[in-house]
């Protein structure tokens, strides 16, 4: 009978735990007691797909992600013809991460509908961020307000191109009248990254507003958002 060399003993029927089992719960443990910013982006990617890839070491995964998109947020926003170039991610993973971008945008948005919009402009910003910097075609989306300055309807517009959106400003007067609201703002992404506007927005938002104020409906401002930050045309006094 050949020398047990000093290898434990294995028992029968019980197979030996991947290595990567203790990397999942310590990782857990450390976000349960220090919250996620006392981790790293690629290893809060980690966490997300856990679930999706039960099997499997997703350190490299995650990193990948990462190496690829820049950031955590990027990587949750990114589209999914493009994930799907990452060798490895299939389609369980790629839902987790789109349910993660979803829940963003969706507990972004719940707080933008509980507070009155003007007093709480972080707040906006951030949803506007959330749901729309990091877009890879421009995106056009209306926020409606009652006389309080209070969300009533928050409706994506426009989808276009990666530098443009075609716009129809009666259409949104219309829509405002439709929902009774006494102000708008307007949201738009630059997949760019660079939120500075250009002379066709600045135009279009002139020509709502032309249409708008007449009929009661006040333009409270221009929100353009991209990946390096935001702008604000009525910050910017350009309208």
């Amino acid at each position: 009978m050949p020398a047990n060399r000093g290898e434990p003993l294995q028992q029968p029927g019980f197979a030996e735990a991947p290595h990567y089992h203790g990397h999942r719960e310590r990782l857990r443990e450390r976000f349960r007691e220090v919250g996620a910013d006392a981790l790293s982006d690629y290893e809060l990617l980690e966490l997300v797909l856990f679930r999706a890839l039960p099997r499997r070491d997703v350190k490299p995964l995650a990193k990948a992600l990462i190496a690829r998109f820049g950031s955590f947020a990027e990587a949750i926003h990114a589209p999914d013809a493009r994930l799907r170039e990452v060798n490895g991610l299939g389609e369980a993973a790629i839902t987790e991460i789109r349910l993660i971008a979803a829940a963003a945008a969706r507990v972004t948005k719940g707080q933008v509908k509980q507070r009155t919009v003007l007093s709480s402009w972080s707040t906006v910003i951030d949803y506007c961020r959330t749901t729309m910097a990091f877009a890879d075609k421009e995106q056009f989306r209306v926020l409606f307000l009652d006389k309080r300055n209070q969300l009533i309807a928050d409706e994506l517009q426009q989808v276009g191109t990666v530098d443009h959106t075609p716009v129809y400003p009666r259409e949104v007067v219309k829509r405002a009248l439709e929902l009774s609201a006494t102000a708008v703002i307007l949201v738009h992404n630059h997949p760019s990254g660079d939120p500075t506007p250009s002379q066709a927005d600045i135009q279009m938002t002139k020509q709502i507003a032309a249409i708008a104020d007449p009929l009661g409906v006040a333009v409270h401002d221009h929100i353009i958002v991209g990946k390096n930050g935001h702008a604000s045309l009525k910050g910017m006094k350009l309208f």
